[in-house]
């Protein structure tokens, strides 16, 4: 993918955050973007290309931000506490009628995103507990495969329920909790004494608006 193609994903992938996808024709991209419909036409085929192209280099995006998460050179619950800073900033970009539009008019897609999405996010879950065992500041005896599948259950239900509104799923507080549960489910005293150390860093990620 080149840098140019990237540049006009990328513009695009903020168009759809804004004003969800659905609403949004090719006439309207090549207005945004300052070029012709025909040369729009020589980076994708048609407009589920570009749907398909766009959300690609989202998932991208967010995925080497979290990787560069969790490869860093810090504890388990510390990587957990700056996964959360980038989940809080996620959630600020979230615009429902995207999702919505990526659901409905585009199934195929959204299918594949999300399994890219679950496979990624497993890993990371996995390596974090097996890092934090390693570390001697989660639970020896866990199940870190168990564990980590049940996360990735857990986060991915939570938008398809009535008992979480849009507006819950999509606060600082409400992933403020979430982690705070997670991570006293399966750290050790040690570890939760480092959660206690840094859990002002948790509440003023969740207070920044």
């Amino acid at each position: 993918m080149t840098d140019e193609l990237k540049n006009i994903l990328e513009r695009v992938r903020l168009l759809y955050n804004k004003y969800g996808i659905k609403s949004i024709t090719m006439d309207d991209v090549a207005r945004e973007l300052g070029i012709s419909k025909k040369t729009l036409y020589q980076y994708v085929v048609d407009k589920t290309d570009l749907v398909q192209k766009t959300m690609q280099l989202g998932y991208e995006k967010h995925q080497c931000e979290f990787d560069a998460v969790f490869c860093c050179d810090k504890n388990a619950i510390e990587e957990l506490i700056d996964m959360h800073r980038l989940v809080n900033g996620t959630m600020k970009e979230f615009n429902p009628s995207t999702d919505y539009d990526l659901r409905k008019y585009y199934p195929e897609i959204f299918r594949q995103i999300q399994e890219m999405r679950k496979q990624r996010m497993y890993q990371n879950v996995l390596s974090n507990l097996k890092k934090g065992k390693e570390q001697g500041i989660y639970r020896k005896e866990l199940n870190e495969s168990v564990i980590a599948k049940l996360t990735i259950i857990r986060i991915f239900q939570m938008l398809d329920n009535e008992t979480v509104t849009l507006t819950e799923f999509t606060s600082p507080e409400f992933f403020t909790e979430v982690l705070i549960y997670h991570i006293r489910g399966i750290a050790n005293e040690k570890g939760l004494n480092i959660l206690e150390q840094n859990i002002h860093k948790l509440i003023e990620k969740q207070n920044e608006k």
